[in-house]
């Protein structure tokens, strides 16, 4: 294991607590602490289910939304926000804490005759795209040339920019604007016209990074060039079929041809994941029982192969009684963060408390979060509190790393001793409350664990 020494920067909050202090001699305390393998659900991975389910197991913390054009802006610059937002609960997800991840999408194949693109659009195009029924289902390809088409597009991400970028409830957003289900390939076999190159694609790839999504991640299908200049992640909507994952893994191995246009625009992105999120849903092309059953121990390879965080909205389910294969597969996404050892120190002069933080997932925590101790007394009321000076980003599987940060002197008392209960607690910035469980043994479930 890599170790790495942090000397945190304090925000420290002790006010109002009136203390006077004596002379005290000094005092040290050391507690270890077990790894927890329990599987539970944590902040910002696992599975994504539909966001307009009613009802979602308790181990659920991402939601999936999907939003096609015709449905965000049914007439020209007017955006329904209220039908989408309510369908999509967003006010309950916000208010449990909860963060979606999001696809905006031209073309979703059904088994009835529609579009996805609005009828004022399609109207004032003179070579709107193609309808089509192929095996795929029915639907219609927009012609993604279209000047018009690219620039009314990049004026929609704007307006979802002005109204969902800022809180960070849409922390991943998979850039799914091209092709079926958006993700980026026409059916060219049943008769569609072929894409347009990928400088021309590229226009629906730039409003989203031009645009203000504050706390959002952005994720492409494939590892094209522009992904690896700009670090984004990366979904695989084929999870659990293994050719086609196995072919996905080898893009981002090695780069090559993008066979939609027969160009080299695919880069190798293998560490990707250690700086942006890998994401996708589970193939519908298997069954359950095979990704769950028959085809588990492959299935739960190719997903943490993957290095992936999360699945949806295709999401695994019980599977003849039994949710084994559902909850072995969760434990294989994502970090799970857990601090094996603190230690606590204090004198005259200094009082300071280390922290090994260790990481024993597939994936790192990818949001700069706060992280907080807080000093809680008997009647569990937080009495002090300061910030640690901490990215979580940096806590990678496999590696560990020792925090060392300051305490102020009024969390102890004249005689050396803490005050109350010293907690940690990583801070959601959408709910400014405790939000991740750390992997220790008896408090697994917990957000503010007890270090002292």
């Amino acid at each position: 294991m890599k170790k790495k020494v942090i000397f945190g920067a304090l925000l420290m909050v002790c006010g109002g607590l009136g203390l006077t202090y004596g002379l005290t001699t000094r005092s040290s305390q050391k507690v270890t602490f077990d790894y927890s393998s329990k599987v539970t659900g944590n902040a910002l991975m696992g599975y994504a289910p539909q966001a307009t389910d009613q009802e979602l197991r308790s181990d659920v913390e991402l939601v999936y939304v999907d939003v096609t054009w015709a449905e965000l802006e049914p007439e020209k610059g007017n955006y329904d926000w209220s039908s989408i937002e309510e369908e999509n609960q967003f006010d309950r997800w916000r208010s449990e804490g909860k963060h979606a991840v999001f696809r905006f999408i031209l073309d979703y194949p059904t088994d009835t005759k529609h579009k996805d693109i609005p009828d004022w659009l399609y109207d004032s195009m003179d070579d709107p795209g193609d309808w089509y029924s192929t095996s795929y289902g029915k639907g219609f390809s927009p012609n993604y040339a279209d000047d018009s088409l690219q620039s009314y597009y990049k004026k929609a991400v704007q307006a979802m920019a002005e109204r969902w970028g800022q809180d960070g409830f849409l922390s991943y957003i998979e850039l799914g604007g091209v092709g079926h289900w958006g993700e980026w390939h026409v059916n060219t076999a049943a008769g569609l016209r072929e894409l347009p190159k990928m400088a021309e694609l590229e226009n629906f790839v730039t409003p989203w990074l031009n645009a203000d999504f504050s706390g959002s991640q952005f994720l492409m299908r494939r590892p094209f060039d522009i992904a690896a200049q700009e670090g984004m992640g990366l979904y695989n909507d084929m999870a659990g079929a293994s050719e086609d994952t196995k072919e996905w893994l080898d893009w981002i191995q090695n780069g090559g041809t993008y066979n939609q246009t027969d160009e080299e625009v695919l880069s190798p992105m293998p560490d990707a994941w250690k700086t942006a999120p890998i994401g996708g849903e589970l193939t519908s092309s298997t069954s359950m029982k095979t990704l769950l059953v028959t085809n588990l121990e492959d299935t739960r390879q190719l997903v943490k192969e993957s290095h992936t965080t999360f699945l949806g909205p295709q999401v695994a389910q019980e599977v003849a009684g039994s949710w084994s294969g559902y909850e072995k597969l969760l434990g294989d996404m994502g970090y799970r963060l857990w601090i094996s050892k603190a230690s606590l120190t204090h004198s005259l002069l200094s009082s300071q408390v280390s922290l090994t933080w260790e990481n024993a997932g597939q994936a790192p925590f990818y949001k700069d979060w706060q992280v907080k101790l807080s000093l809680v007394n008997k009647k569990g009321k937080t009495i002090a509190e300061q910030t640690i000076d901490m990215d979580l980003r940096e806590i990678l599987p496999q590696e560990t790393k020792e925090v060392k940060t300051q305490l102020p002197a009024c969390f102890f008392d004249a005689s050396g001793h803490l005050r109350g209960q010293l907690k940690l607690a990583i801070i959601d910035p959408m709910t400014d409350k405790p939000a991740v469980k750390l992997s220790i043994s008896g408090q697994e479930d917990s957000t503010d664990p007890t270090l002292f």
